[in-house]
């Protein structure tokens, strides 16, 4: 004897809209009961959906992307004498062929992912890596959410070592281990790739390998724009008594002597706002958990060279004057155009500046450089009309622009350390404080 069983959306809290994010069923397929057959999704929380009777599934009625309510049919299973069906007849299981009992018990509770996760604490075997992008990953959104973050396909993880199979957070951390010390990519990252074009049928086109250092920075640029929340501040500073230090400072220089570029000056305006706003002087720590103060100044600062963008770093730079910065730039951006910069050469920095003031430009959005939190852009300053209350006057205002993480430094924070660099800016007298 075999009974047609439908399994419908459970009461999940009086909820009018359900989104459904995964079927994990399709018609022939056998399920036991309390397995798991899909994944749904409320405005709040993610959930599974467990079955309610084991037996063979006839027929399917919802799809990834539809949403349902309490009461909508999921599917039909087929079950015979010696397969077991749920002892407490649910309103959300009714066979087909007879009526609802008339005292009906209460309909078993969705599951969430938290529910269904392995009780054992013991190491875990290293989990079954498919060979190709079309097997099933049966995981929990908690899980399939982890793994987003980390940049892989969880599509990649055949078998893990929860129950029936399920991948668990720490068959995606084996995964990414395994990864690592294989010395590859994985080759899925959860982000549409763009497709492939033949350029050649449009018109001629030649094929330039891209330089090593700029390989390595697209990587790093896409792997902090892809994790890191960030924000771009813009601001403009008046540098016109700045400028005229800074023309007579080089006047008295000899033909021979580095001359004191307005970088310089930023730099220590920069540094007097670090010690000012210590966050800005910090990192995230790798579990999001903690903030590491730096208690040393060292700027980068970015170089175009004819292979890429390379970030030499000055030192102790609160301990240092403004000739001494000037004469350790001019070295180490030469070093770098030559491709002679040693790796200890660029690390250990604060922050960063990028500057196109040599190019033009009234803005931009630079990129931070991980793990620091934050990078200062500048641009070309030019002559504007401003107001001073009587009359317009013509000042000499630098374009800014700071990009910060979000995680870290707040919009009133970044807005604050700002102002407090364009002050230092229009009177250099401050930094003397």
């Amino acid at each position: 004897m075999a009974d047609l069983i439908e399994i419908k959306i459970p009461d999940v809290g009086g909820v009018a809209s359900i989104d459904v994010v995964d079927v994990l069923i399709k018609p022939g397929d056998k399920v036991e009961l309390e397995q798991i057959i899909a994944t749904l999704e409320t405005d709040k929380a993610s959930m599974e959906l467990p079955a309610s009777s084991g037996g063979t599934i006839q027929q399917v009625h919802i799809k990834s992307g539809d949403k349902v309510a309490e009461g909508s049919l999921v599917a039909t299973v087929l079950v015979t004498e010696a397969e077991p069906t749920n002892a407490k007849q649910e309103e959300s299981v009714q066979p087909v062929s007879t009526p609802a009992p008339a005292a009906q018990e209460q309909p078993a509770p969705v599951k969430t992912p938290e529910q269904n996760k392995s009780s054992t604490t013991s190491p875990s075997p290293a989990p079954v890596i498919a060979n190709n992008s079309s097997a099933t990953a049966h995981a929990s959104p908690s899980v399939r959410l982890f793994a987003r973050e980390l940049g892989v396909d969880i599509t990649k993880i055949r078998t893990g070592n929860g129950p029936k199979g399920r991948i668990l957070k720490e068959d995606v951390k084996s995964f990414v281990k395994h990864i690592m010390s294989e010395g590859v990519t994985p080759s899925g990252s959860g982000i549409p790739s763009i497709p492939a074009v033949d350029f050649s049928q449009f018109g001629e086109i030649e094929s330039q390998k891209l330089s090593k250092i700029k390989r390595l920075t697209g990587q790093n640029l896409s792997r902090v724009w892809l994790n890191l929340p960030m924000v771009t501040y813009h601001e403009e500073a008046d540098i016109t008594d700045m400028e005229a230090f800074r023309v007579s400072l080089n006047a008295d220089k000899k033909k021979d002597e580095v001359k004191i570029t307005g970088l310089m000056f930023i730099i220590k305006a920069l540094v007097a706002a670090m010690k000012q706003f210590p966050s800005v002087n910090a990192s995230l720590s790798s579990d999001g958990e903690n903030i590491i103060l730096k208690k040393y100044y060292n700027i980068g600062i970015a170089v175009d060279t004819p292979n890429g963008l390379v970030v030499p770093v000055l030192r102790n730079v609160d301990s240092k004057s403004i000739n001494q910065l000037a004469e350790e730039l001019a070295e180490k951006s030469d070093k770098a155009r030559q491709g002679k910069l040693m790796p200890n050469d660029m690390q250990g920095g604060c922050i960063t500046i990028s500057s196109l003031g040599g190019i033009g430009g009234t803005a931009f959005t630079p990129i931070v450089n991980a793990p620091e939190v934050a990078i200062l852009g500048v641009t070309r300053a030019k002559m504007q009309p401003v107001w001073n209350g009587n009359e317009f006057i013509p000042r000499l205002m630098l374009p800014l622009d700071l990009t910060y993480d979000h995680r870290v430094i707040d919009g009133a924070e970044g807005a604050r350390f700002m102002a407090f660099i364009k002050q230092n800016l229009s009177d250099i007298r401050r930094l003397l404080l």
